[in-house]
């Protein structure tokens, strides 16, 4: 599949995951330490310093071709455990009509960025899998080859009232395209229930908080108002 911009579907597909994807990748990063890095993908085991991880593989970026191959259209890994969360991102995007998460490889060269690109699908596959992140790493001299982590050690942060404001603007900012599929995204995600009319979404956060999250007439994030409850004195 050539193509030089990213279709609405998939943009929007990727918006529903930027704010609480961004927030997970944060704790991802914290998590792991400096080091090292080894894999065996028959027993889709990572390593990275003392820290030993179960993973897929997402996918790979070829730098020189500038081209991304999803893990589950890798001829050498095709229908193994290891692809396993790829191949659900295929599915997904077959039953939501995504051509990017469908093709077997994307020729990136068109875009401004083509690496850029590459962590945009990567940041998508992740979101679609519901993973605590990605990792990318370098596999060769001209290759970078993507895991999506699949271990409950990795910490994965909850709706909290104290940074949601930030989380959502953060969220809001990586695409700009719609801050309202960011906003209903990382509700859906956490499993808050929510309330969405024109011009704002009220939450009822764990705890008893309220978040009312308004939006201007561009339709952009104009504010995120909490009510706060305290536990204790």
């Amino acid at each position: 599949m050539i193509t030089n911009e990213f279709s609405d579907a998939f943009l929007l597909e990727a918006e529903r995951h930027a704010a609480w994807g961004a927030a997970q990748l944060e704790a991802l990063t914290d998590f792991l330490p400096e080091g090292d890095w080894a894999a065996d993908l028959a027993a889709c085991r990572y390593r990275q310093g003392p820290v030993e991880l179960r993973v897929g593989v997402l996918g790979t970026y070829d730098m020189n071709e500038q081209s991304w191959m999803w893990g589950w259209a890798n001829p050498g890994l095709r229908g193994g455990e290891v692809v396993a969360l790829a191949g659900a991102v295929e599915r997904y995007g077959r039953a939501h009509g995504i051509a990017e998460l469908t093709a077997e490889v994307l020729d990136l060269s068109g875009f401004p960025d083509p690496r850029r690109a590459a962590e945009m699908l990567a940041f998508t596959g992740m979101g679609v899998a519901e993973a605590a992140g990605y990792i990318g790493v370098p596999a060769g001299p001209g290759t970078q080859v993507y895991f999506l982590p699949d271990d409950p050690q990795v910490p994965r942060p909850g709706p909290d009232p104290v940074t949601l404001p930030r989380v959502l603007l953060t969220g809001a900012g990586l695409i700009g395209r719609s801050p309202r599929h960011v906003v209903e995204g990382h509700f859906d995600h956490h499993g808050v229930p929510y309330r969405a009319e024109p011009d704002r979404i009220t939450a009822e956060l764990p705890g008893g908080s309220t978040a009312v999250v308004s939006f201007d007439g561009l339709g952009r994030i104009a504010g995120v108002e909490l009510d706060v409850v305290r536990v204790g004195g």
